[in-house]
């Protein structure tokens, strides 16, 4: 499975802010969508991005209210490609301890990917193949099993 089959399930919904928008309005833009990462563009360009943890962070260093996008977001995110196998990704978000990853095409955003949405793909190709597999045991032909040379 790659990052292309995992965007093509998700859908290509994208919140992005400016580097000039407020913390503030960024984290109510988190909370009214409920997503835990915003995209930052910047002239039609990734930017950066900015997650819960950037704007938890300022706020308990207490200065979020009056911080604009820009001083908190990462910076040149570390990103994937669409051709990117889902083993890859889940030991690239690992070493890099990022929950959210956008997945560029060139210069391209194509989405982002976050940890969850890697889970609920291997949790879903796993119940496939376990069904797949249940449904070839459960058809097993009767001849196969009885043309066995007998166990001694």
């Amino acid at each position: 499975m790659q990052v292309s089959d995992i965007l093509r399930v998700k859908g290509g919904t994208l919140f992005t802010v400016a580097p000039d928008t407020s913390l503030l309005e960024a984290a109510r833009t988190m909370g009214q969508h409920d997503v835990g990462s915003l995209v930052v563009m910047d002239g039609g360009q990734l930017a950066g991005m900015l997650t819960f943890r950037e704007v938890i962070r300022a706020l308990a260093a207490g200065d979020g209210a009056d911080l604009r996008v820009a001083s908190m977001m990462q910076r040149a995110p570390v990103h994937c490609t669409p051709d990117t196998t889902v083993d890859a990704l889940r030991r690239l978000m690992l070493e890099s301890h990022t929950r959210y990853l956008p997945v560029m095409d060139g210069f391209t955003l194509l989405g982002v990917i976050s940890f969850h949405d890697v889970a609920r793909a291997v949790v879903e190709e796993q119940d496939f193949e376990n069904r797949m597999l249940k449904a070839y045991i459960r058809d097993w032909p009767q001849d196969d099993a009885q043309h066995q040379p007998a166990a001694t």
